[in-house]
C-alpha cells in the first residue's frame, strides 16, 4: 500500500522561504508536479555519474521539453569542490540559464550541497529543488538550506544558507543503494534519535533487521520522523545561531575523520565514529552514563557502522584538524554532547588539549 506524507516548513520573514517536503511521491510523479509548478521555464537537472545510470534519463524525460538539460558530475565527495562548482556554472551559463530558470538536484548529499550552492550564487540566486535519492540526503542534507563545497582544510567550509523551493522524497530509490551507502544514511538517523527522540531510538533498536532489509513502511516511518525533527529545529533556528547546533552531534570529530582520510571514509561512517568519540567525552565529563554509551555503540554496530577510530589515525591529528571546524572559536571548539537518549547539550566549549585528555585517558 502506498504511503504518502507532506511536511510543511514555515520560514516566514520579509521573504517567505517556506516549502514542502513530499514523502512517498515517485520520481515520475515528482517530475509531473514540477511541470505543474514551473510549466514554461528551462529546467537543469544536476546529478552524478552513479545516479545518472539509474534515474537520470528517465527523470529528465518526465519534464516538459523547454530546453531542459541533464548535467552529470563524477560521483563522490571529491566532486564537492570549487573547481566542479565553477565548471557547472560555466556549463549552465553556456546553456542559457536565466534568473527564472530552475535547477534540480537529483542525487545524494554531495549533489544537493553542490547544486544548492551553485543556485545560491549563480546570477545572485536562482530557484532550486531537492530530489534526494540516498537515505542520508532524504533524512538530513536535503532539508534546511545548508549548501556548501569542501576546502582542502576542511569539510563544508565554503557555502551559504539557501532554501530549496521544494523537496521530493521517493523512498523506493533506496533500493538501488549499496549496503555501505545505506548504512551511511542510518548514521544520521541514529544521530536524530540519540539527540531528540528516545522513541525513535527504541524503534531503531527493535527493528534493525526490517530496516536493513529496506522495508518501505519502516523507511517511510524513519524518513518522515527525521524530517519532522529537522523541521522543528530549522523553523526555530534557520542560520545555526543556537538550537540548530544540536544537529552537530558526532560531526565535529566526524568531519575531522573525513578530512584526514581524504574522504575515503564516507560521511556516515565518519559521523558514527564521531558520535562514539563525543559520547565518550560526555561520559568522561559526567554528562552521560556508561550504560547509555554502550547502548549507542550497540545500535551503531547493528547497522554495520564503525564504532572506533581507524588504527592509522591518531587522536592528536584528529583534534588538530578540528581547529579548522566552523565551530571553532579562539582556542576552543563548541561541541554538542549527549546527556541521555533523546537529550543533548549544545555549546560545550572545550580546548583541544582537554579533548585530547578526554579521548586518551
Amino acid at each position: 500500500m502506498k504511503v504518502s506524507s507532506k511536511i510543511h516548513i514555515n520560514l516566514k520573514r520579509v521573504i517567505d522561504d517556506s516549502y514542502d517536503i513530499d514523502i512517498g511521491m515517485s520520481l515520475q510523479e515528482a517530475g509531473k508536479d514540477i511541470n505543474r509548478c514551473y510549466p514554461e521555464i528551462k529546467k537543469f537537472v544536476i546529478t552524478d555519474s552513479n545516479v545518472a545510470k539509474f534515474y537520470g534519463k528517465s527523470f529528465i524525460n518526465t519534464l516538459r521539453q523547454h530546453g531542459n538539460h541533464l548535467l552529470v558530475v563524477p560521483a563522490g565527495e571529491k566532486s564537492k569542490n570549487r573547481k566542479i562548482k565553477e565548471q557547472l556554472e560555466s556549463r549552465l551559463l553556456s546553456l542559457g540559464v536565466k534568473r527564472d530558470s530552475l535547477v534540480i538536484a537529483l542525487g545524494g548529499g554531495v549533489i544537493g550541497d553542490l547544486t544548492g550552492f551553485v543556485a545560491a550564487t549563480l546570477l545572485r540566486g536562482i530557484p532550486y529543488i531537492q530530489v534526494p535519492t540516498t537515505l542520508l540526503a532524504q533524512v538530513d542534507s536535503s532539508i534546511g538550506g545548508k549548501v556548501a563545497v569542501d576546502h582542502p582544510l576542511g569539510k563544508n567550509l565554503i557555502g551559504a544558507f539557501y532554501q530549496p523551493k521544494k523537496v521530493y522524497i521517493d523512498p523506493s530509490t533506496l533500493a538501488t543503494l549499496s549496503d555501505a551507502e545505506f548504512a551511511n544514511g542510518m548514521a544520521e538517523v541514529i544521530k536524530y534519535a540519540a539527540i531528540m527522540d528516545k522513541t525513535l531510538f527504541a524503534y531503531l533498536e527493535e527493528n534493525s533487521t526490517k530496516i536493513r532489509a529496506r522495508n518501505l513502511e519502516a523507511l517511510h516511518r524513519i524518513i518522515k520522523r527525521c524530517c519532522e525533527l529537522k523541521k522543528s529545529v530549522v523553523q526555530k533556528d534557520e542560520k545555526e545561531t543556537g538550537l540548530r547546533r544540536i544537529l552537530n552531534f558526532g560531526h565535529t570529530i566526524g568531519h575531522s575523520v573525513e578530512s584526514l582520510s581524504h574522504y575515503r571514509i564516507p560521511h556516515g561512517q565518519a559521523i558514527a565514529i564521531g558520535m562514539i568519540c563525543e559520547a565518550t567525552m560526555s561520559v568522561k565529563l559526567g554528562l552521560l552514563s556508561e550504560h547509555t554509551l554502550q547502548r549507542l555503540e550497540r545500535l551503531i554496530a547493528a547497522y554495520h557502522l564503525p564504532t572506533s577510530l581507524p588504527k592509522a589515525m591518531s587522536v592528536h591529528n584528529i583534534i588538530k584538524a578540528t581547529a579548522h571546524d566552523k565551530k571553532a572559536q579562539g582556542k576552543e571548539i563548541h561541541y554538542t554532547l549527549l546527556e541521555r537518549i533523546g537529550k543533548a547539550r549544545i555549546g560545550v566549549s572545550l580546548s583541544m588539549e582537554h579533548v585530547r585528555e578526554l579521548l586518551t585517558q
